[in-house]
């Protein structure tokens, strides 16, 4: 009888440790297990939604060096333009400039064949006269030589 009656003792102690397992360790244990359950089906999402934010981030990020490189390409294109519209402006400026100093040089040259031409009718006079006085032999009047020497000038 001593074998039945502690069975039957163990197999109440045994309920009745199953029944204050499953009224007060089991419930700290399931809801342990379900927040790590929950804490790592949040871990999941978010990894997810990294993911995707960073896909978002380097689309924006590629939009952005395309953008970069394209409004470089632009302004090294006008930097470009510029240039050769400062070449052409220079060699616009400098053709003017030769164009003025091609006319300043034509207008003293033309002033100088004029004093050349003035200095040439002066000696041209002077041999005229004393040509004259070589031939007639005789002294003209100062007068009457000036007046000469006008028309002679005045003639060539």
């Amino acid at each position: 009888m001593s074998i039945n009656l502690t069975l039957i003792a163990q197999m109440i102690v045994f309920l009745i440790l199953i029944g204050f397992t499953m009224k007060f360790v089991w419930p700290p244990i399931v809801a342990a297990l379900d927040e790590r359950a929950r804490r790592v089906a949040d871990g999941l999402s978010a990894a997810d939604k990294a993911k995707s934010e960073l896909a978002v981030a380097n689309q924006r990020v590629e939009q952005q060096l395309s953008a970069a490189r394209d409004d470089a390409a632009k302004r090294l294109a006008d930097a470009e333009r510029l240039a050769q519209q400062m070449v052409e402006d220079a060699k616009s400026r400098a053709s003017e400039e030769g164009a003025k100093i091609v006319a300043a040089a034509r207008a003293e040259a033309e002033q100088e064949a004029n004093k050349a031409r003035e200095v040439l009718r002066e000696q041209v006079a002077g041999l005229a006269v004393r040509g004259a006085e070589a031939i007639l032999r005789r002294e003209v009047n100062p007068a009457v030589h000036a007046e000469l020497l006008g028309r002679l000038k005045a003639e060539l």
